[in-house]
């Protein structure tokens, strides 16, 4: 690793991988006291490889991009990179303004990832012409191909993807919104060749129909805790099995989802826990996220159980 890696190269391997598998999004690892635990990042990078994901996102949402630090984001990419050691894409996070963003993505580069995800700016709305800007300035300043991520605040219009689309190291969009329409646009406005990825919270809620405007592609979650669900659901979708899509869905995806959104911040203190209750030793979420209540992790400690028992596997 550490080459110059071709944004069409990048392409090709990513399609491949999401031809094979779901987007792995693994958790950063804290010790009780709230630092960085390498060792556990690393024994859960390792675990979620071996499951056979398309490819590996560390330090981004799920990964809590947003509390870490420029040698804490060293440390959990240089370890992603390790693991992976070349068998798949390794597709880190950058974000926040464009400068800031390049920091990051020098570190990532240095570390040996293939390409970025870039997480929505900082605070601000923006107009259309601004969001274009942004990936602008990151790309003159990165050699890593890029995607962009589409949510919160962020939301492009056809011309503006269009133009971040003729940016030469630009590889694809990451859709949050679940905004059918608008990316039905969007992936009519792009060039051929451009990625586009699910990554709506909880993916699998949504894939069916982010699969019929032609993105069948979406990031996962669950992969981080119950890889054995999220790979029976990927490939019932795969096989058109509509009774097991319908059934994971029902007895467990939606349960989920139900969990996910008593609290902010679930989306991933909830995917921590989890994957604690399997027996990671990914600790803790930081502050600003907080732990699940007593109550809901027995809960989720049900509802889990439930789930692996469906697709045959267990706690």
């Amino acid at each position: 690793m550490g080459g110059d890696p071709a944004p069409q190269d990048v392409v090709r391997r990513l399609r491949e991988g999401m031809a094979r598998g779901v987007l792995s999004f693994p958790l950063t690892a804290f010790h009780d006291d709230g630092t960085l635990d390498p060792d556990g990042f690393r024994a859960h990078a390792a675990d979620r490889l071996a499951a056979g994901p398309g490819a590996l996102f560390p330090a981004c949402g799920t990964g809590e991009f947003f509390s870490l630090d420029e040698d804490e984001y060293r440390t959990v990419v240089t370890i992603a990179v390790e693991e992976a050691a070349g068998r798949l894409p390794v597709v880190a996070g950058t974000g926040y303004g464009w400068a800031q963003a390049a920091r990051f993505a020098r570190i990532a580069e240095e570390a040996g990832a293939d390409a970025l995800l870039v997480l929505p700016h900082y605070l601000t709305d923006a107009p259309q012409d601004g969001l274009a800007a942004q990936l602008e300035r990151l790309a003159a300043r990165t050699r890593l191909p890029l995607i962009a991520y589409q949510r919160g605040q962020v939301a492009y219009g056809g011309d503006a993807l269009r133009r971040i689309a003729r940016i030469p190291n630009v590889i694809g969009l990451k859709d949050g919104h679940s905004d059918l329409d608008r990316l039905q646009r969007l992936t009519l406005a792009a060039p051929d060749g451009f990625l586009f990825f699910n990554g709506a919270a909880t993916a699998e809620i949504q894939a069916r129909a982010y699969a019929t405007v032609g993105v069948p592609a979406y990031s996962s979650a669950v992969h981080a805790f119950a890889p054995e669900i999220a790979d029976a659901f990927f490939a019932a979708l795969r096989d058109e099995d509509h009774g097991t899509v319908d059934k994971l869905l029902r007895d467990f995806y939606v349960p989920f989802v139900e969990l996910r959104d008593r609290a902010p911040g679930y989306a991933v203190s909830l995917v921590k826990a989890a994957a604690t209750l399997r027996g990671q030793r990914v600790g803790p979420v930081r502050a600003p996220l907080t732990d699940p209540s007593p109550a809901d992790l027995a809960e989720l400690r049900a509802l889990l159980t439930a789930g692996l028992d469906l697709v045959g596997a267990s706690l």
